[in-house]
């Protein structure tokens, strides 16, 4: 089977592999709390009731996000940083703050 990779991905494991379980129970936790929200909307609960879970939905999804971008900078942006020192070229790093960045900004919009 082919993998498709993004110019970001290198064939080096990824900063969040050595949570990788802990973080698919999470996700799979999430995804089942989705589930029950559309339950709860098709069994016509009320409307504040169906609004707290996806506010708990929206916060466990945030721990994942911030989860995430802990490991990015502790590994992606580190190695970057340890590329960078070693064949002399800053905007190795430089790059991969800038996504860090972007990909922060897009979370707190």
């Amino acid at each position: 089977m082919e993998t498709n990779h993004t110019p970001h991905e290198t064939a080096e494991h990824h900063g969040y592999h050595a949570d990788k379980s802990a973080l698919e129970r999470r996700l799979k936790r999430i995804e089942g709390q989705v589930r029950g929200v559309a339950k709860m909307v098709d069994d016509d609960k009320y409307c504040i009731d169906i609004l707290t879970q996806i506010s708990a939905i929206n916060a466990a999804l945030h721990k994942v996000s911030v989860q995430l971008i802990d490991d990015h900078i502790g590994h992606c942006v580190v190695d970057a940083a340890k590329s960078s020192i070693e064949q002399g070229d800053p905007s190795i790093v430089q790059d991969k703050i800038a996504e860090a960045t972007a990909a922060i900004s897009r979370l707190v919009r």
